[in-house]
């Protein structure tokens, strides 16, 4: 796996931490990164990019939810919603990561761990909020 990769996957746990246990974690989560990443940069990389997101999370919100007419936003897996949350952020905050990279790497996100049919999803929320992004 590469790096990107690997920060990308400790990302998303965090931020399905922080979904589910709240900011009570928010300050443990770097120190986590360091700690357990022997690739100071895998760790680095995945803390900014939690902190981007983390830091960003209304807007982040704002478009899944407009992109999710049929599923009420409350009612999405919180490591759905963490997936969305990165690629969204990824989206619309990092302009050094192409869209298809990110969609891609969300989808396999996805495939590994949630379940059979959130790849589509993820892949057609993605895709609607894409196509959102680059009319605004």
């Amino acid at each position: 796996m590469d790096r990107r990769s690997r920060a990308r996957e400790l990302t998303m746990q965090a931020l399905y931490q922080l979904d589910v246990q709240g900011n009570d974690v928010y300050d443990s989560l770097s120190k986590f990164f360091m700690e357990s990443e022997k690739d100071t940069y895998i760790g680095q990389l995945a803390w900014n990019w939690t902190k981007g997101t983390w830091d960003n999370i209304k807007e982040c919100d704002e478009l899944i939810t407009t992109a999710t007419i049929k599923w009420q936003f409350a009612r999405l897996s919180p490591v759905d919603k963490s997936i969305l949350r990165l690629s969204v952020y990824h989206l619309k905050f990092c302009n050094d990561i192409p869209p298809k990279v990110v969609i891609n790497e969300a989808i396999e996100l996805a495939k590994k761990f949630s379940t059979d049919k959130s790849p589509a999803f993820v892949n057609g929320v993605l895709d609607a909020i894409l196509k959102k992004i680059g009319s605004a």
